[in-house]
């Protein structure tokens, strides 16, 4: 790969850094320096968004202690006793499958028609999961109209600092998808704030994944995680070094390694910006693969942070991407029935 630097018309404009490749890594230090450089930044996300939908960034500004602190307890909570995971197993009522999800769970998106793949093995992995609906504060997110179920309250683990660290690290992927949706509005020739009324009462899951070791060879065609793609604007992910990792299926159908850099996020769009977008931007499939054998005694840990917009946020497409030669191409759905369709489709629930 070749680092880009791309140059701002203003000479007092930070510049935009790409290191080029199908999955670039883009350092987001520029949009705060705003002008120039930030639309330039909102140009390379456009292309990115156009071919592979994946990107990883650096220059975030969440704090490495954030980080950690989340990470330090993902790790303790799946080394408890399997029996005390079960306790707080997700309900079968609450829609959002919030809570511990057990071990060779079946991937939601692999129940997707439009993935087509064998689905009769479950994913090698562990889950748990939070959403602010399930927070104290959270009523006035939802319309009367709602799933009273989706205020399920989120199943929190006796664990020193373990509700702190994940509200912090929750709080800060808030911030941080905010951004990145006001560089989306940007990268679409839309005014800076378009998002900012759809997102401000989002509907978010925070999910660890669990990875644990795999003393016997997996069963032929069973990944940690199968391909899919996922369901809502951005997913913004933190992943550890672990081996076996994630992958994207690029325009050729071969699969390409997405790059692990220590303090970065990867950032992907999911379906809901193919429909805002009149499918302008792609919702790349990906999976998470098996190590190889020699390091299958390692663990590894990740933990997406899928944005979805308010529950009453109607996604439709969006003016700059329509035109007399160019229809809409999706229905309009409201952002809540989608999320909890896909979630019951998925898991029966």
């Amino acid at each position: 790969m070749s680092v880009l630097n791309v140059e701002s018309a203003a000479p007092e404009a930070a510049q935009v850094t790409v290191v080029d490749g199908y999955v670039p890594v883009i350092d987001l230090s520029s949009a705060r320096s705003g002008g120039a450089a930030e639309r330039q930044l909102a140009a390379v996300i456009d292309e990115v968004c156009r071919t592979s939908g994946f990107l990883v960034i650096v220059g975030h500004g969440v704090p490495e202690r954030t980080i950690t602190e989340m990470y330090r307890a993902t790790r303790e909570f799946f080394a408890l006793s399997a029996e005390t995971k079960a306790e707080l197993l997700a309900v079968p009522a609450d829609p959002l499958m919030r809570g511990f999800g057990r071990q060779g769970s079946l991937a939601a998106s692999n129940a997707e028609a439009e993935v087509e793949q064998e689905r009769a093995l479950p994913d090698i992995s562990e889950t748990f999961t939070v959403n602010r609906l399930g927070e104290p504060d959270a009523d006035r997110a939802l319309p009367a109209d709602a799933d009273p179920a989706l205020r399920t309250p989120n199943r929190w683990p006796e664990l020193p600092g373990f509700t702190e660290a994940y509200r912090s690290y929750y709080a800060a992927m808030e911030v941080l998808a905010a951004d990145i949706m006001r560089l989306f509005a940007l990268a679409l020739d839309l005014p800076e704030d378009w998002f900012e009324d759809k997102i401000e009462q989002h509907m978010t899951n925070l999910t660890a994944n669990f990875y644990p070791q795999q003393p016997e060879p997996p069963a032929p065609g069973q990944l940690r995680k199968g391909m899919h793609s996922d369901w809502g604007s951005l997913t913004i992910l933190y992943q550890d070094d672990g081996p076996g990792g994630l992958q994207v299926l690029d325009k050729a159908g071969q699969w390409l390694d997405v790059p692990v850099i220590e303090g970065s996020f990867v950032v992907n769009i999911g379906d809901l910006m193919a429909i805002w977008t009149n499918n302008r931007w792609v919702s790349t499939v990906h999976r998470v693969v098996n190590p190889p054998r020699e390091l299958a005694g390692k663990e590894r840990y990740s933990v997406p942070f899928f944005h979805q917009p308010a529950y009453d946020t109607l996604i439709e497409c969006i003016p700059t991407c329509t035109g007399p030669l160019n229809p809409p191409r999706h229905q309009p759905v409201r952002s809540g029935d989608y999320i909890i369709g896909k979630f019951s489709r998925a898991y029966g629930a």
